[in-house]
């Protein structure tokens, strides 16, 4: 193991398991950050205007973007499997808050995920649901080095996958507008935002 990821490791996961709400908050990012981004989406789905259709386009972008990332770490994690640190690890010299598969660690599927969604919404969003996604990105990237259950190369890698993922992702974007239009259409957001009659006025 290099002595980057051997540092970075324990500089952070050293402060695992001496305080109890820290660590609480801490495994419950590292665990549930997906869910927390469908949580998101949904509330920034069904709380914009109902007229606004860029914006909601932007939203399925980032979805399809965290769904790419997660793709993209399926080959890789093929092409070099990578143990994690409670593997690699002697026993006693590290926390682990959660539980865990002993699968490939390179990259980081919550951080790929996460880093996706977000900069899939760096583009005609409104700046609260950016700025939410990116800050939640970032928690889970320390929270999965914190809670024992990778090294900080995967974090970085997964980031860097999440990002590649959301532009390419957004290059094709003309080709996901049969998703949009669909999901606005289903609840009459967007163009297809229903017109108060004038009838009786």
């Amino acid at each position: 193991m290099n002595s980057f990821d051997l540092f970075g490791y324990h500089l952070i996961n050293q402060w695992a398991g001496h305080v109890p709400l820290l660590d609480k908050f801490m495994s419950f990012t590292a665990q549930y950050a997906l869910e927390l981004y469908g949580l998101l989406f949904l509330v920034a789905w069904f709380t914009m205007p109902e007229s606004e259709g860029n914006r909601r386009h932007a939203l399925i972008v980032a979805g399809f973007s965290g769904i790419f990332a997660l793709l993209i770490n399926v080959l890789v994690s093929h092409v070099w499997f990578r143990p994690r640190p409670f593997v690699s690890l002697p026993k006693g010299s590290f926390t682990q808050l959660i539980p865990h598969s002993i699968d490939a660690s390179f990259p980081s599927d919550h951080v790929s995920g996460s880093f996706a969604f977000a900069a899939g919404s760096w583009k005609n969003s409104d700046r609260w649901v950016s700025y939410s996604f990116t800050t939640l990105a970032i928690l889970v990237a320390v929270a999965r080095v914190y809670t024992g259950v990778h090294w900080p190369t995967d974090v970085i890698a997964g980031a860097i996958v999440g990002f590649l993922s959301a532009r390419i992702m957004w290059a094709v974007s003309p080709l996901l507008k049969p998703v949009s239009q669909f999901g606005m259409r289903l609840f009459h957001f967007g163009p297809y935002a229903l017109v108060p009659s004038s009838k009786g006025k």
